[in-house]
């Protein structure tokens, strides 16, 4: 069995934590800020974990996490 290729897009944007979850960055803070309220600014800091339909496509992007 060959070894498998990870993407290299997918390894630029993501990491597994510990327990198998995805760890992403937030959406939405490249630009347009002057649009977004302060609020939204607020809970859009640091990292996110994403949902598990859209982990389940990503992990297979990353076989060896």
């Amino acid at each position: 069995m060959p070894k498998l290729k990870t993407k290299s897009g997918a390894k630029k944007r993501f990491k597994l934590t510990a327990t198998g979850k995805v760890k992403t960055a937030q959406a939405g803070k490249r630009h347009g800020m002057i649009k977004r309220s302060a609020k939204f600014i607020r809970n859009a800091r640091g990292t996110t974990t994403l949902a598990e339909p859209d982990a389940r496509i990503v992990k297979k992007f990353l076989p060896y996490g």
